[in-house]
């Protein structure tokens, strides 16, 4: 049995532009495909067993990080000096968070409260909760700037209210009671004569009301009716918009919690969410894309005017009244308290705030925040939340305990909320984001590539089987003609044998 060579070249051209259609065909359907999964992926369905469980109970380690400024003179800040501070810590926190009472509604949302835990981390730690250090009472210093506007004989009475309870203007004590709480016989009789004008009932500490407490009442977007509103927040303890500040835009409530964003951003993406401990919406900008183990992603950072003041970025003019740029006053949500917001160190704020206080040194690296997220996901692979916690001082007259102190404003601690994913959870995005669609790219170009070399060559083989077979026919040809052709000759006369003969003539 022969082969036809000329048919297994067809055969071969054929297969080669099949392999390219193909090709071409998964460079197209490719993509589609990944993103059909990832939205199938991305929307908030129990189903969705691996992605429903990642937003129920973030399985990634997350850590609150606290550092307390210690004042270093106090006595001399009474009489008028610069206050002089130095850095103590991290002392760290594993933070537990777990979303309960979780309800779908028919509209495509879903209601959860979101509990939060701390524990204490020792050996991340530098330093124990048992270490000491001053920072202004904010009980008494607090007060005080918010009595100021009372007449002078209730100054008085508030200033010998505190010198019954020996509360004075700074307060020395461990990391564990500023943390989660002391006992103060002030405020026992601020709660029991002034109910609510504490935030919290039991003891007081500056992180008291958030260990074994929710968030608030979120209403989110499940993504199912239309995956760019995944995990967008429709309300927030049954509120739509805020009533803490001066305009609807500042009292607005955008994006989503904090956690996840929608699918499939670009580098003109923002990073808007509603954040419940800085009482308002914030919005993160694109810096620059980077990688985090193979797997490509953006940074976001925090806008130079996230804390600007009104006069600085007139957007911002409804968070007043404002003092300098790089200053969120967040007293109407804290029982009016001149409490403000900044990024550690004062970075990104007026620059006259460094020279109030002595010992600050900023800087993006270790105090600037960003999240780094997957932009076809919209999952955040790293994360580091970076805010300053502030009190407004000043001198107020009736109140002893504030001396002469100059008008300032205190940083007492700053903290960093992060997290970053790791483990299997990093080995099944890994394999799903890069391995899979790696593995398609390659493909589809392997199969492009491997159909025109087979198209080539076996059109190569074609033609040189058609040309060969062209010059056999030609010869046979030419040997059929030869045989056909009639004998050429010439007669020559003998003179010797007087006769005629014929002779061929010779080739």
């Amino acid at each position: 049995m022969t082969i036809n060579k000329s048919k297994v070249a067809v055969g071969f051209v054929v297969a080669g532009v099949l392999a390219v259609f193909f090709g071409t065909l998964l460079a197209f359907v490719g993509p589609v495909i990944i993103d059909d999964q990832i939205v199938k992926n991305t929307i908030i369905d129990p189903k969705n067993e691996l992605s429903y469980t990642m937003w129920k109970d973030i399985p990634v380690p997350f850590y609150m990080s606290v550092y307390f400024f210690n004042v270093l003179n106090p006595k001399e800040i009474l009489r008028g000096e610069k206050p002089m501070v130095e850095q103590r810590g991290p002392y760290v926190y594993r933070k537990r968070c777990q979303k309960q009472n979780i309800t779908f509604h028919p509209n495509y949302t879903v209601s959860y409260r979101e509990n939060r835990q701390y524990f204490f981390e020792p050996s991340m730690s530098k330093g124990n909760e048992s270490d000491v250090v001053t920072i202004p009472n904010m009980l008494v210093l607090g007060a005080a700037v918010m009595m100021e506007s009372l007449p002078f004989a209730v100054r008085l009475m508030i200033s010998a209210t505190f010198k019954t309870f020996n509360e004075g203007p700074f307060l020395t004590k461990t990391v564990g009671e500023l943390m989660w709480g002391y006992d103060s016989g002030l405020v026992d009789f601020l709660n029991t004569y002034v109910p609510g004008m504490l935030p919290s009932s039991g003891k007081f500490g500056l992180f008291a009301e958030f260990n074994n407490s929710n968030t608030g009442l979120f209403t989110i977007f499940t993504g199912k009716d239309d995956i760019r509103n995944v995990h967008k927040v429709d309300s927030w303890n049954g509120l739509t918009a805020l009533n803490y500040w001066r305009t609807p835009q500042c009292n607005m409530i955008n994006g989503t919690a904090g956690q996840m964003w929608p699918p499939f951003m670009t580098k003109e993406s923002t990073l808007p969410f509603y954040s419940p401990d800085a009482c308002r919406s914030m919005e993160l900008v694109y810096q620059r894309p980077g990688k985090m183990h193979g797997i490509p992603l953006y940074r976001y950072v925090a806008p130079k005017t996230l804390f600007a003041n009104g006069t600085d970025y007139a957007p911002n003019e409804g968070f007043c009244p404002c003092r300098q740029s790089g200053l969120l006053n967040v007293s109407s949500c804290r029982h009016n308290s001149p409490v403000f917001i900044s990024h550690p160190h004062f970075f990104n704020a007026d620059p006259v705030l460094l020279d109030y206080v002595q010992g600050l040194h900023p800087n993006e690296e270790e105090h600037g925040l960003f999240i780094d997220i997957h932009p076809q996901t919209g999952v955040p692979l790293n994360v580091s939340i970076r805010l300053q916690l502030n009190l407004y001082m000043k001198r107020v007259l009736g109140i002893t305990e504030t001396g002469k102190i100059s008008e300032v404003m205190m940083p007492m601690i700053w903290f960093e909320e992060s997290g970053y994913i790791d483990g299997p959870i990093l080995n099944t995005f890994h394999t799903n984001l890069v391995i899979v669609p790696a593995v398609m790219e390659y493909m589809q170009y392997g199969l492009i590539a491997l159909g025109l070399v087979t198209i080539i060559i076996a059109s190569l083989v074609y033609y040189k089987l058609k040309r060969s077979r062209s010059k056999v026919s030609i010869e046979e040809e030419n040997t059929m003609a030869s045989d056909k052709e009639p004998v050429k000759g010439s007669l020559r006369y003998d003179t010797q044998e007087k006769s005629m003969s014929y002779s061929e003539k010779s080739n």
